[in-house]
């Protein structure tokens, strides 16, 4: 039995839920996110709950219980508060800077790297040491910083690099005499 998926999801003030055919939609100030049901599971909404329920007892079937009650929560989250990925950049002359439509990241190539910032996604750098990346979809957040980090991933030796704020890098010691 799954121990995530009994609990129902509580929808909280100004957070719109509605289940469109196989397709939950949530709204919220943060904006407005889908996802499409399996035909293993079954939503139902009362009040200010939303709850899953498994169609049969396989395998399948429970595994994609919890899954999606995970994944209407992280939406409801999402589009009432949002999430945010912190990163900080360390190395001489590493920098980073929002240009319009674009981060221009400065890791010592012979290049500016220019990562488009796609839609529904917030960049800011209120330093050039650090990049916030900001939105409502879990997922696209993760993936997001996720690239910007694989540019220039922090190395053992120097820890020189893009780094989450909440990584802790394991240093290597260097060469002995």
């Amino acid at each position: 039995m799954s121990r995530v998926g009994k609990y129902p999801v509580p929808v909280p003030a100004g957070v719109q839920v509605a289940l469109q055919g196989r397709k939950v939609v949530a709204k919220g100030k943060n904006g407005e996110l889908s996802l499409d049901l399996t035909e293993e599971v079954d939503v139902t909404i009362d009040g200010g709950k939303v709850a899953v329920a498994p169609r049969g007892s396989d395998r399948r079937a429970r595994t994609m219980w919890g899954t999606t009650r995970s994944l209407i929560q992280s939406m409801v989250t999402g589009v009432s508060t949002g999430f945010t990925r912190s990163m900080e950049i360390t190395g001489t002359g590493y920098r980073a800077a929002v240009q319009g439509k674009e981060l221009v990241l400065n890791l010592g190539y012979s290049h500016d790297i220019r990562y488009p910032i796609p839609a529904g996604i917030k960049i800011t750098c209120e330093k050039p040491t650090s990049i916030k990346v900001e939105g409502a979809d879990k997922r696209q957040v993760g993936q997001v910083a996720s690239e910007i980090r694989a540019y220039r991933g922090p190395e053992p030796y120097k820890g020189k690099g893009v780094r989450y704020d909440n990584e802790v890098i394991l240093r290597k010691e260097g060469k002995k005499k």
